[in-house]
């Protein structure tokens, strides 16, 4: 197995959306704010490579979308999947899994795109199985109010249309290792419904993606809950005994949404589980 850390684009949030009820005296200290309030943001996936399989975690908000859409999140930076797929020797057509943590714009943007005269939609990933949970499916295709703006039909319709959407098993309890998969993954609730997150066993470690169970390194404190999640006072139990978990197995946490850092580590401390160290992917692994 190869792993391999795909940029597909930075783009800005509004801080106080991204930390709820936290003071942003507090979270302005690891994630300043710009004079618009907006803090950086990253979409980073991940690729696996196990064979001649070569599953891709995730897509990033993709292209498709309107300026007026866009204008909203701020875009910078020239990362882009096409341009980390190619700097690892692979294209998009060689893509034969999309696993999908979740299916709001910024997780599953990027795996429909415009046909060639932009008359419908179509698999921006053409040999690929895209996989999901039913559970979560069928939360995202009948979204609640809250939800309604990050789950975009155009988004999701077209790969059960396109005939190459599936679901993973559904697990017994909150951790499932599905045959069809190559890793592992915990199923949380406070986010969204059924949020997959991967674990990952590769050279001797655990790397576990994060998605929107930890967002960014400034996130780590247990309050800092993000406004974005539907159940925050379930995310509070489901975080704390994560972090307990990786702290005592000394997991290394793969952060989608941190634009400056790319691993950390996490340990015990009087105050809770705060951050160790952070690394980058290729530090630790090359």
């Amino acid at each position: 197995m190869k792993l391999y850390p795909i940029e597909s684009g930075n783009f800005k949030l509004d801080g106080g959306a991204m930390f709820g009820v936290v003071p942003k005296s507090l979270w302005n200290r690891t994630n300043p704010a710009d004079s618009n309030n907006m803090i950086d943001m990253a979409a980073r996936c991940m690729l696996v490579e196990n064979g001649d399989r070569l599953t891709l975690i995730d897509t990033g908000m993709g292209d498709k979308q309107s300026d007026k859409f866009f204008g909203y999140y701020y875009r910078w930076g020239d990362h882009s999947i096409d341009k980390s797929l190619k700097q690892h020797g692979f294209h998009r057509d060689d893509i034969t899994d999309v696993f999908l943590t979740h299916l709001h714009f910024d997780h599953c943007g990027g795996a429909i795109q415009w046909n060639k005269d932009q008359t419908g939609y179509e698999p921006a990933f053409k040999n690929a199985k895209f996989w999901s949970n039913k559970d979560h499916w069928e939360w995202a295709v009948h979204p609640n109010a809250r939800e309604k703006a990050s789950f975009l039909k155009e988004n999701i319709l077209p790969m059960e249309e396109s005939g190459q959407l599936h679901f993973v098993d559904k697990p017994s309890g909150d951790f499932a290792q599905p045959n069809e998969m190559d890793f592992g993954m915990l199923f949380v609730d406070g986010h969204t419904d059924k949020q997959m997150i991967p674990h990952i066993d590769y050279k001797g470690k655990k790397l576990v993606f994060m998605a929107d169970l930890l967002p960014t390194a400034g996130h780590l404190p247990l309050p800092y809950v993000m406004g974005y999640d539907t159940r925050p006072l379930l995310t509070l139990p489901e975080k704390e005994k994560f972090l307990n978990e990786a702290a005592d197995n000394n997991y290394y946490l793969f952060l989608e949404h941190d634009a400056h850092n790319q691993i950390i580590t996490v340990k015990h401390t009087e105050k809770g589980v705060r951050l160790d160290r952070v690394f980058t992917f290729n530090e630790l692994f090359n």
